[in-house]
């Protein structure tokens, strides 16, 4: 197949491309600063408008677009510019790229974000069923930004009409990756400075999915073309922060961890230059159409998920 990625520097954009050179796919990242030590041809593109990048989409099996600037960050009013415009105006071009090819992609994957999902406890978000976000009574302002941020990137894509190419919205939960400086990473360092008990009060639902999960999906959803339109990437078995904290503490070997109460969070937030929404926010999102559509797991719950990646995170490191 050929595969064109947008926004490929991230962690997901190299983690599938890796996979998909592996595999040995022909695959094309679209990058604003293009590299040639990649394990995949770079082109040069501006993130914004169709140009001589437009021509890789003719012919291609499949577009993925991750581009978007990280929402790692404190929601300051330009950071908020940059993560809506980043998203926004590169999902434009992808489709504008696409409407005006002679032989468009077969499927055009678009990431988007579970945290387009309400902050809840009682019952999982799937895509059927599941509320949507922002209406929330005890959610803060910069939770509802998110919010925004997530339909409106959605929104984009729905805006652009195509006859030829499939359009699914990939609604992405936490990606685990033993890779430095990934969600994993961070978690386990807490973990590994005795740092690991529960965030906040412990309650609030973290959806996740493995890695190998993560590129599986992204293979089955390129190859199933009865699949359109909203897909939740997550792990069928979300859980309390309080047992995921303790089910990495296991998989790690230590048995306890002091807690963070919110505070605290807050605080190491304005240190980061983060927001606490990325830990504090409940997200119990389920892959309903995933399973609907018979895509099995291989790791489905997150002990099994964890010890994996512990496993791996210490042979890369020596």
């Amino acid at each position: 197949m050929k595969i064109v990625i947008s926004g490929g520097s991230g962690l997901l954009g190299r983690l599938l491309t890796r996979a998909f050179a592996q595999d040995g796919h022909e695959v094309v990242v679209l990058s604003r600063n293009p590299r040639a030590d990649g394990p995949a041809r770079a082109v040069a593109w501006d993130a914004f408008s169709p140009g001589a990048w437009s021509a890789e989409l003719e012919g291609a099996d499949a577009v993925i677009n991750l581009a978007g600037r990280s929402v790692n960050c404190r929601y300051t009013a330009a950071n908020r510019r940059a993560i809506v415009d980043s998203r926004v105006n590169s999902t434009r071009a992808i489709g504008r790229a696409i409407a005006q090819a002679a032989r468009p992609p077969r499927v055009w994957l678009q990431a988007g974000t579970a945290t387009i999902y309400a902050h809840r406890y009682d019952a999982p978000n799937d895509e059927a069923t599941g509320l949507m976000g922002g209406a929330e009574s005890d959610a803060p302002e910069t939770w509802r930004f998110s919010i925004d941020v997530a339909t409106a990137w959605e929104r984009a894509v729905e805006e652009v009409p195509l006859s030829q190419t499939r359009k699914v919205l990939m609604r992405i939960s936490i990606v685990m990756s033993p890779v430095r400086s990934g969600a994993f990473d961070i978690m386990l360092g807490l973990v590994r400075r005795g740092l690991g008990g529960r965030l906040g009060d412990g309650r609030q639902y973290v959806s996740w999915i493995h890695e190998t999960d993560l590129v599986r999906a992204v293979y089955w959803l390129i190859q199933r073309d009865t699949l359109e339109g909203p897909v939740n990437l997550a792990a069928p078995q979300p859980l309390p922060n309080a047992e995921f904290m303790r089910g990495l503490r296991r998989a790690w070997g230590v048995r306890f961890g002091l807690p963070a109460v919110e505070w605290m969070l807050e605080l190491g937030a304005v240190f980061l230059r983060t927001e606490t929404e990325l830990i504090l926010k409940s997200r119990r999102v389920v892959p309903g159409r995933l399973l609907q559509d018979g895509f099995v797991f291989q790791f489905p719950a997150w002990p099994e998920a964890a010890a994996d990646l512990c496993r791996r995170w210490r042979e890369s490191r020596g």
